[in-house]
């Protein structure tokens, strides 16, 4: 089980025990709201009561200012909310299903480069595709893609989008094991999952 699951479990366990006010003003100038991301990265205020593609934030300029801005809580405020969007005076924090970064389409690029779409903002949201860093929990069934350092450096790849991805993974240790070869592009690929240890997903993560 991951950390961040692990931190969204205990949340659920005791949601009745976090108190919060939508736009409540702990500060004079400073407001502070509280948002959900779920396993397909769409984006919803915490306290929604139907959490569906219908009441899910769609402006997707809204959505870039939103999710470049998302970061580790390191407030000391709202713990239950692991990570944090500061945006000018509006404290904003999140809670996630498992992550706030979520790979939803592969796209390819002008110059011809596959790039990873992300949080349902089409090109206005992409990180450089890394077909040799896919890596696959064994245990959940859940495939993550490299993220940068201030969201944990890891992101999750949506339930269909890694479903198609995941076709082409070879298992040389045992289906029981992380796959150990990607298939792209008429290449076999040696996947490379050390960097997982240097992510949230890891236990032994220590941010620098």
């Amino acid at each position: 089980m991951t950390l961040i699951r692990n931190i969204t479990k205990e949340f659920i366990k005791n949601i009745r025990s976090v108190h919060y006010i939508q736009g409540q003003e702990p500060q004079p100038k400073i407001r502070e709201y509280f948002y959900y991301i779920d396993h397909e990265g769409m984006l919803f205020l915490d306290d929604s009561k139907m959490k569906n593609f219908t009441s899910c934030f769609k402006d997707k300029k809204f959505l870039k200012f939103f999710f470049d801005r998302i970061r580790l809580n390191e407030t000391g405020r709202y713990n239950d909310f692991p990570f944090l969007s500061l945006c000018g005076r509006e404290r904003n924090f999140i809670r996630c299903d498992d992550l706030p970064i979520v790979y939803t389409h592969l796209i390819k690029s002008k110059e011809e480069k596959y790039k990873l779409s992300y949080a349902h903002a089409g090109e206005l949201l992409t990180t450089n595709f890394q077909p040799e860093k896919i890596y696959m929990n064994p245990v959940s069934g859940r495939v993550y893609h490299p993220a940068w350092e201030k969201v944990g450096n890891i992101g999750l790849i949506r339930s269909k989008l890694a479903i198609e991805l995941s076709k082409n993974f070879e298992f040389k240790n045992g289906e029981a094991s992380p796959p150990t070869h990607f298939q792209w592009e008429g290449n076999i690929i040696t996947l490379n999952t050390k960097w997982v240890e240097n992510s949230i997903l890891s236990k032994t993560y220590i941010k620098k």
